[in-house]
């Protein structure tokens, strides 16, 4: 359940990631937006009153220390935050939320989401890593990085198919079934199209291959 309104400062914020953050098809400006999307759709959802100022703060700025690093990109995302906001005049018990639920948004930063607030922005962040835009996103990366079909592979099963275990929310839940179960359909097929290609370019053992 939301409570409260848009603030001049949420928008301010909104503005300046849209401004700053990249076109980036992994963790750019749109990945931002659906991420709070998708967080303001499952405060409705559920029961526990939600400050919509404290979770659409922490969900535009969640990734913006991806600007300056990859390497713990949480800490120093929660670490830019912390300083607008307290620019900005934020009352100190409402930055910390803020700062709590950057921090708790990551995979492997393994610090707990103590709020409402942090447990929807996980989950959130997580569902977008999951179904046709999770199978999307990984791919993008791969072509950024150079990983191979096969690693992009490994990092499905590896990650993407543990997140619908990490969702804390009744309704991100039932979203991240949804979608896990189109991951493993889309997985099947590729593995079975890449076995049937695997075997198309194996010589027959009757073929003469001195021709």
């Amino acid at each position: 359940m939301l409570v409260g309104e848009r603030t001049k400062l949420v928008e301010l914020i909104e503005r300046l990631i849209k401004l700053i953050m990249p076109p980036n098809p992994c963790h750019g400006v749109d990945h931002v937006l659906r991420v709070r999307d998708l967080a303001l759709t499952i405060a409705e959802k559920v029961r526990e009153p939600v400050d919509r100022e404290v979770l659409e703060l922490a969900a535009l700025l969640h990734d913006i220390g991806r600007l300056s690093t990859e390497t713990n990109h949480a800490e120093r995302s929660a670490e830019i935050a912390r300083i607008l906001l307290e620019l900005a005049g934020y009352p100190r018990d409402k930055i910390d939320m803020v700062v709590n639920a950057i921090l708790a948004h990551s995979y492997t930063s393994r610090v707990e989401a103590v709020s409402i607030e942090a447990k929807i922005l996980s989950d959130a962040d997580k569902l977008d890593a999951l179904g046709a835009v999770g199978v999307a996103r990984v791919f993008a990366y791969s072509g950024e990085k150079g990983r191979s079909i096969e690693d992009s592979i490994q990092h499905f099963y590896s990650k993407i198919l543990n997140l619908v275990d990490t969702m804390h929310t009744d309704e991100a839940k039932r979203i991240a079934y949804e979608r896990h179960k189109f991951v493993r359909e889309f997985l099947s097929r590729l593995l079975q199209e890449l076995s049937m290609e695997t075997k198309a370019f194996q010589p027959s053992p009757y073929q003469d291959s001195t021709r």
